[in-house]
Parts: C-alpha cells; structure tokens; sequence
C-alpha cells in the first residue's frame, strides 16, 4: 500500500471509531465488567443556583419549576446569581425572595463560571446543583440525582439535556438526535467508569470539590465537572433526571453555539492534559476516545479523507465507490443547508448529514477563534 492509503484507511479508521468503535467498546465493556455505583436513601442539604444574564424570559417560569421540585423544602434553597442583567431580572429574582430564593447581584458581567464560582461560596447545600434558567427540570430529579453520593467515590452527578419541539430550522432537528446519541453513550461511560463531563442544564456536585482555579475556561461547565475526575472521584450518569430546552430556531445559532463549545473543547484538552496520563487508566481511555477524538482530530481528519479519497480513485475500484458515498454524504448535507427551513430539510436522511457537517465544521472555526484570540468567556445569546 502506498503512503496516501495508509494515511486514508488509518484516517477513515479513526473517524470510524470515535462515532461507532468506542461506544461499541464500552456497550461491551458495560455489558461484561460493569461497575454500577452504589445509590442511598440519604436526602443531604441541596443548593440549586441559577447563574443568570438578562434571563427576564425565563426567570419566572425557571423558579416556579425550581420550587415545585419534590425535595424536602427545609433541606433546598434557591439560589440566583444575577451577572450584569440589565432587562430586569434581579427585579423578577427579588420578588421570589418571599418564597425562600436568595439573590445575588453582580454589578458587571463576568461570564457564567465566576457567577457560578460567586454562588458557590454563598451556598448552604452540601450538593451544589447547577441549572441554566432556560432549562426546566423533571419533579423528581433532585431525588434521583442526589442518591448516588451515597458512594463516596462519586463526586459528581449529570442529569440529561433533552431538546424539546419539533420546531426550527434542521440543524436543530440534527442537534436533538445528536443529544440523544450522547445520552447513551454517557450512560455507558457512566457504567464502567466516568461519565465526561456534565452538562451545564442539569450538574451535581459534592460542594468540597468545586474549587475556583481558572476563571476563563470557555467550556466551564465541562471544566468544572472534569476536575472531579482529575481529583479522582466519578460523575454518574443520571437519565431520569432531565434538563429540557427549546431547540434553537436558527441554524446560525446552533452553529454559534458548537463553535463555542469548540473553542471550549481544544482549551479544556490542555487544561486538562493530565488526564492523558495513561496511569488514570480506564478514565485515560475514555477521555481520549470519548472527548479528544470528537473535538481535537476528527474535524481535522474529515477533510483529509475527502481529499486523499479524491487522489486515490485511480487507484483501486473501492476507492471511487468510497468516494461515492462520501459525495453522497456530503450533498446530503448541502440538501439539508438548502432546505433547513422546510419541511424536508428535517428528515433524518438530510438533517443528521446537515448536523454533523455544520457541527465539525463550527470545531474548525472555534479552533480559529481560540488560536486568534477571538473567542469570549462571556455566552452570546442564541436561544429563541
């Protein structure tokens, strides 16, 4: 074989295995050698916080959802951290204070992870639990989240990012299936080791282990819960305890947003180097195929295939047929961009293609913004 092959097949190979190889290792690896942690009746003190910048859309009905959530009452509080907001969401936190919901204002905005950091050294809670004020909880999940810290070697807790309505553009169709792959694949990780990271919707963790360190991690949700990890505890998955937002309407949104978690995801890959240490083991294993690949070479990988595809079609007769069904690929996406605001741009044959074209390409350009300086802490606005 020529060096072109070997670079494609070991190429087409990788890509193969960070969206298909993996989770069939670990489905195995859950389905032979679990190790389930262990869950307790235990009901500790809970601190949920909502970091909030101008959320006056979704404030009420995020705290009217947070005070019907069935945890014993003397055991919760409500905590709102107010960064910057100039739409009158302190006015709407305030209001709640008669309720038990404490508020806490900062005058300019510093980004999610300081309001978070801010609340965390005000909370009560022996859990920090922390939730977007667009993401509306499922009654029992606080129950359901904190029985796991009965084992001592969880650290923290994931609940699960739902995508509700059938609203939108295509790539929001894409982004919900895309969630709902994740969901499972975070449910094996969660099986026979870690699961990695946690989503900033819906994320529990043992108050002892958040710990300010950086205060411009773009990711920091992610950043936060894989410190756990590094520190040498486990984040469970939790499936029944459910975060649920409204998909984004505009394919430019969801584009903003996986080029920020892009540039996220390249800085959180050095931030984190430790944990590529193969003497974390298992943990190592999965990082790398579950986090590294997606976000750091897969991007980089796809348009290599296509070009080293292009020049070995002369080749081999499988490599024109390769190529064909690259092509196909490809013009599935480019259908679905085209006709993102239709009716047909939402089948699975255009929308997924679309997704998973725009969401690797957004890694490139979050690449771009990170190297170049670009990219801000502060979250731009992209839901409806």
């Amino acid at each position: 074989m020529s060096a072109a092959e070997i670079a494609f097949w070991l190429a087409g190979a990788t890509v193969v295995y960070a969206y298909g190889g993996y989770p069939l290792c670990v489905g195995l690896l859950a389905g032979f050698r679990p190790r389930p942690p262990r869950s307790g009746e235990a009901r500790p003190s809970v601190s949920l916080i909502v970091p909030a910048y101008n959320e006056a859309a979704w404030l009420s009905a995020k705290l009217e959802n947070s005070l019907t959530l069935d945890y014993p009452g003397d055991r919760l509080e409500v905590l709102v951290v107010s960064s910057g907001s100039t739409d009158g969401t302190d006015d709407i936190a305030r209001r709640y204070a008669s309720r038990g919901v404490r508020t806490i204002v900062q005058a300019e905005r510093a980004g999610k992870e300081a309001a978070m950091h801010l609340a965390a050294r005000h909370a009560r809670g022996e859990i920090l639990v922390f939730t977007d004020a667009n993401a509306m909880l499922n009654r029992e999940a606080l129950c359901l989240m904190v029985r796991w810290f009965a084992d001592p070697e969880v650290g923290c807790v994931s609940g699960e990012k739902r995508i509700a309505g059938d609203r939108g553009e295509s790539a929001g169709q894409g982004e919900g299936a895309y969630w709902r792959y994740e969901s499972v694949l975070k449910r094996l990780d969660s099986t026979v080791g870690s699961t990695m990271g946690a989503p900033g919707e819906l994320c529990a963790v043992r108050s002892a282990l958040v710990t300010p360190r950086e205060t411009d991690n773009i990711i920091e949700d992610f950043v936060l819960s894989m410190r756990v990890v590094e520190a040498g505890y486990r984040i469970v998955h939790e499936p029944g305890a459910s975060a649920t937002e409204e998909a984004c309407e505009r394919f430019e949104d969801v584009f903003e947003r996986r080029a920020r978690i892009a540039a996220g995801g390249f800085q959180s890959i050095w931030r984190l180097r430790s944990l590529l240490d193969p003497r974390h083991g298992l943990v190592c294993w999965q990082y790398i195929s579950h986090r590294v690949l997606r976000w750091g070479v897969v991007p980089l990988l796809l348009p290599l295939l296509l070009v080293l595809n292009w020049t070995l079609t002369s080749a081999r007769p499988i490599y024109s047929v390769m190529l064909a069904a690259q092509v196909a690929f490809v013009g599935a996406a480019i259908a679905g961009w085209c006709l993102r605001r239709t009716s047909l741009g939402r089948l699975r044959v255009l929308s997924m293609p679309f997704f998973f074209s725009a969401a690797n390409a957004a890694v490139l350009v979050g690449g771009a913004r990170l190297v170049t300086g670009r990219q801000s802490v502060l979250w731009k606005r992209t839901r409806p």
